[in-house]
């Protein structure tokens, strides 16, 4: 792993090539897993803040799941994630083309919540984990997003690269600037030898 600042970096960030392709999976990782997208304990106060607003821009479905259990949960090691409709879509999905998007993120655009969707969802396939006071950043692979692979490396576009914008958000743009640094200097050290 490579470090910048307080944040580890899994070299799979720098050596996978990764740009969503949505027509090819059908935004597939906002139905399919086992739980909802992971909350920050500030992003579920937004949410419950803005739900009145971001209501209208979500399915019915997901409507009448919050009406029914609330839009989020706490697993049993205490973190949030969004609630699911039947143990499959996240209750912010929404249907677009037959394509899954965030309705959070509609709602955004409309200027109904400040929050853009979920900092996981914007990071995805990046996860992040606590080690020690760093926050540690792994590639996270999933046969789901296979079309994303081939077109990133169709385009020649590494993991870090693509989520530009998310890391930018997370961690600042003068991080994110060392970090295209860090990552040249890693690389073309890693094609000298």
């Amino acid at each position: 792993m490579l470090r910048v600042r307080n944040v580890l970096i899994d070299l799979g960030l720098l050596s996978t090539h990764f740009v969503c392709d949505l027509v090819a999976c059908r935004g597939a990782c906002c139905e399919e897993g086992d739980l909802g997208a992971p909350l920050l304990n500030e992003e579920v106060q937004c949410i419950r803040n803005d739900l009145t607003d971001i209501l209208p821009h979500i399915d019915q479905n997901g409507r009448d799941c919050i009406a029914e259990s609330d839009f989020c949960e706490q697993t049993e090691e205490g973190e949030w994630v969004t609630q699911t409709v039947g143990g499959k879509a996240c209750v912010f999905a929404v249907q677009d083309g037959g394509i899954w998007k965030c309705g959070i993120e509609k709602a955004h655009r409309a200027g109904a919540t400040e929050l853009l969707k979920p900092i996981s969802c914007h990071l995805y396939p990046i996860r992040v984990e606590k080690v020690g006071s760093l926050d540690a950043l792994y590639y996270h692979k999933w046969s789901i997003c296979t079309p994303a692979c081939s077109c990133g490396t169709a385009l020649k576009v590494p993991v870090y690269q693509f989520l530009k914008a998310a890391l930018t958000r997370c961690y600042g743009a003068s991080w994110y600037e060392e970090l295209e640094e860090t990552a040249q200097a890693y690389l073309q050290q890693r094609s000298i030898t």
